[in-house]
């Protein structure tokens, strides 16, 4: 909210958004650089993201069609009637990410390789980048390219999914000099 803005584009030193896709993150972006601007201030730009990467891009989204089948319909419902009473602009972003489409994990896909099927079940960062390890790379250079300098990243469960990416996901990222 504007509130909040007013704080960031003051105070911050990095401006940590959750992920949505690209072209919303450059719009925000472009706004919170004028606020900041406007104070006599620069911002540095932050993603946080949930990552599910596999060796293939099949594998991924098999991998989170699979979390989808065991969330019970009911609690999907139960977690989307919390959320949309919330009243944080944010929530109500990635909450919107997610109106009006299907169930399935290709039907949530956002823009390319971004899931917001996390959106269905939790409040906060809804969204997750989704396919081969390379696709995913490439996701976070596109990011980058927009002027997000720091990515909080993770996945589930929580434990693998930190070794993946520090085994597979990162190699690529030092290889395009984003580490």
């Amino acid at each position: 909210d504007r509130a909040a803005e007013q704080v960031g584009a003051a105070h911050a030193q990095i401006y940590l958004m959750w992920c949505e896709p690209p072209a919303m993150i450059a719009e925000r972006i472009l706004h919170m650089r004028e606020r900041a601007a406007a104070r006599g201030r620069t911002l540095r730009f932050g993603l946080r993201v949930h990552v599910f990467a596999a060796p293939t891009d099949d594998e991924a989204w098999a991998h989170v069609e699979r979390l989808l089948e065991e969330i019970p319909k009911e609690a999907i419902e139960r977690a989307q009637l919390q959320m949309a009473a919330y009243e944080s602009v944010g929530q109500s972003r990635q909450t919107g990410l997610v109106k009006g489409r299907g169930r399935r994990a290709r039907e949530l896909e956002v823009s390319a390789n971004l899931w917001a099927g996390v959106g269905l079940v939790r409040g906060g960062a809804g969204t997750a980048l989704v396919g081969s390890y390379e696709h995913v790379a490439q996701r976070i250079e596109e990011y980058y390219q927009l002027g997000v300098e720091c990515f909080v990243l993770s996945g589930f469960p929580h434990l693998e999914e930190a070794i993946h990416q520090g085994a597979e996901l990162l190699p690529l990222l030092r290889r395009i000099g984003r580490t």
